[in-house]
């Protein structure tokens, strides 16, 4: 008799039916994250244009969202290994939620600009608080759901259900904004994460791990080698996305908007492809391959005498990029106690982050003085230092090889 056969069919079923929960799950990552998505392209014009502000205070309302994310990925870090990260992506939600409700005050409320503009950049913070306790969230129930050993798959739909959900919120947002104002983004930002929490809920939790705990800074200092790889792969895209329209534009080159659809139709095919590859092969080979990817299309960007060149150059960038915040990750959970999981992944999501934020202001200044190509030739060489700091990862050095 064999009995091998039934145990290997529940198993089946199990992983399954594990699938299907990380499915609904990413779902619900997707519908809440275009919150973030739908406010980008409006902001701007809301603050520029109706309450007559100048540039460096709309600079300052759509970037202080990502200030607000990274001083509390930490926050959220240590609730998802303490009290569990089911609470801690519902939470995530509610948040994103309410920060339409801001929208909806800063539009109709009968008070001066000034008020206004505070009550925006308020509905701004409680969205980046939102969207740390959403993505921690997931990183631990996703990964408690289907098991360590599939936890770049987590990474990687994670990832996807974010870009994707830029990708389709941001006309979306647009088109809300001028049929119906600022309010009926607001109202769609209220609504989306609604949605979003009917696919989640039937998700089963996940019971935090036992054990000693850690303080966040301390995590950083157990993950710092796989934060610098994930920081300095980050500058290629944040280079792209605030100066490949201005790059095109200097050159007369048509079809700035079609790089970026480049990049992240690069970025996605590659996530859909080969998103399994770390969990099968490893972590730090594949983020290896993905970083020489990333630091050529950076190149090919630098020297590009024509736009096809520089599209070409765009889409590499993106298929570098994709899964070398998921490999990294999938090295940060292998070398981490369980009970600190969800902590050390926010922390790596933080290096990425501050590659976000600083990008900009920092090549916008070499910008002006050096051209919009010298973003790509620093661009480059940030791919590069990941690259060697990656290889670090595989020699063991620092004492990386060993698990904290």
């Amino acid at each position: 008799m064999d009995v091998g056969t039934p145990r290997r069919d529940h198993t089946d079923m199990a992983r399954r039916r594990a699938t299907l929960s990380l499915a609904a799950l990413a779902t619900s990552v997707f519908l809440t994250f275009m919150t973030v998505g739908m406010p980008l392209p409006v902001i701007p014009l809301y603050v520029g244009h109706e309450l007559a502000f100048g540039n460096v205070l709309v600079g300052l309302s759509v970037g202080i969202q990502f200030l607000a994310t990274i001083l509390t990925r930490g926050v959220a870090g240590r609730e998802a290994d303490h009290s569990g990260a089911r609470p801690v992506m519902l939470r995530g939600m509610l948040f994103c939620a309410c920060s339409g409700v801001a929208l909806i005050l800063s539009a109709r409320l009968p008070v001066p600009a000034g008020w206004r503009l505070l009550i925006l950049i308020a509905g701004r913070l409680v969205l980046g608080f939102g969207e740390s306790q959403l993505i921690v969230g997931m990183f631990g129930w996703g990964i408690g759901t289907v098991g360590q050993p599939r936890s770049g798959t987590v990474l990687a739909w994670t990832g996807m259900a974010m870009y994707g959900a830029i990708a389709a919120a941001a006309p979306l947002g647009f088109w809300l904004y001028h049929l119906g104002g600022l309010t009926l983004v607001g109202a769609a930002v209220i609504v989306l994460p609604a949605v979003a929490a009917v696919f989640a809920f039937p998700v089963a939790g996940v019971a935090p791990h036992a054990g000693e705990r850690h303080s966040f800074w301390r995590v950083i200092g157990l993950i710092w080698q796989p934060g610098l790889g994930v920081l300095f792969q980050g500058v290629g895209f944040a280079g792209i996305g605030a100066f490949i329209s201005l790059d095109f534009a200097s050159h007369g080159w048509s079809g700035a908007g079609v790089a970026l659809t480049c990049f992240g139709a690069a970025f996605v095919l590659v996530r859909i492809l080969f998103g399994k590859l770390p969990d099968r092969v490893g972590g730090t080979p594949v983020a290896i391959v993905s970083l020489i990817v990333e630091a050529a299309g950076q190149g090919l960007l630098f020297v590009a005498p024509v736009a096809w060149v520089a599209l070409l150059g765009s889409a590499l960038t993106g298929a570098g990029c994709s899964l070398v915040f998921p490999s990294l990750g999938v090295e940060v959970v292998k070398r981490v106690t369980p009970q600190i999981r969800a902590s050390a992944l926010g922390g790596l999501l933080a290096f990425q982050d501050i590659a976000y934020g600083l990008t900009g202001p920092v090549t916008g200044a070499l910008a002006t003085g050096f051209g919009y190509s010298s973003v790509y030739a620093v661009g480059a060489l940030c791919a590069l230092g990941g690259l060697l700091m990656t290889m670090t990862l595989a020699t063991g050095a620092f004492g990386w090889s060993a698990r904290q």
